[in-house]
């Protein structure tokens, strides 16, 4: 299986709008941040997406995205959602219904704001996404798959983080329950939250997401969700050598 990273970025994504700092005026294609989603591509070519972000069509231009089978959602902000509607492409190109997975505040929220894109397919009928939605409390399968949700914090809600085989996707931490902690045993790749060098109330900071990396004790870590704060070769130089600074487009196997 591959996981491809479509976007690394925070909500503001990098360049941000109106700033000249080092990393948005920065040349080096890994300091251009799209919002924060990724794709796994499994053995047998079928695609489960992590988040929808605005950045949803940009990315799957980029990547010559195809086919989505399923999407899990980690939470509901807009940078991590309201890609939603570009779901339809892939609907129209396959004529398919897509699935929905996360946890029930988080369904209840898709099914209020975007109710529109869960419908069942109709002959003819593929101007609008056609999805399903599905509360997940526990592994489940998607795509054949079988997933783990690890309930995570963001900052006092709780959001989903989710473990595929032996990677696991973290995204928007700021604390880890101590029951997870079971759930991340063995895992091997690891992709985590790492907003800014200050402290942030929903956030892991540097510090803070080395410290539990150094916990977690994945052989290979992968930072995401990055402000323009943080450029991408000075942080690289600086972190351990089983950590890497994520970039969009950066390609993981496992």
């Amino acid at each position: 299986m591959q996981l491809t990273i479509l976007g690394v970025g925070s909500s503001a994504g990098t360049p941000a709008v109106g700033c000249t700092c080092a990393t948005c005026t920065s040349t080096d294609a890994r300091n251009k941040r799209t919002r924060c989603s990724s794709m796994v591509t499994l053995d047998d070519g079928r695609v489960i997406l992590i988040d929808t972000s605005p950045d949803l069509r940009q990315q799957a231009l980029r990547e010559n995205m195809h086919r989505v089978d399923a999407v899990l959602y980690t939470h509901t902000h807009a940078d991590h959602l309201h890609g939603i509607d570009d779901l339809r492409a892939f609907c129209q190109i396959n004529r398919c219904q897509i699935p929905l997975y996360s946890y029930p505040e988080s369904i209840a929220h898709i099914q209020e704001k975007f109710g529109y894109t869960l419908r069942d397919p109709i002959p003819q009928y593929w101007d609008l996404p056609v999805l399903a939605a599905h509360v997940v409390e526990a592994p489940f399968e998607a795509a054949g798959q079988t997933i783990t949700p690890i309930p995570v914090m963001h900052g006092k809600i709780r959001i989903y983080a989710y473990r595929i085989a032996n990677l696991v996707y973290m995204t928007d931490v700021s604390e880890i329950p101590e029951s997870s902690y079971a759930l991340l045993q063995g895992v091997d790749i690891l992709l985590i939250d790492c907003l800014r060098e200050k402290p942030h109330p929903t956030h892991v900071s540097v510090e803070q997401s080395l410290a539990l990396i150094a916990r977690i004790g994945a052989k290979r870590n992968v930072l995401i969700h990055m402000t323009h704060e943080l450029e991408y070769q000075a942080l690289q130089a600086r972190v351990p050598a089983n950590v890497q600074v994520g970039y969009d487009g950066l390609k993981l196997d496992f």
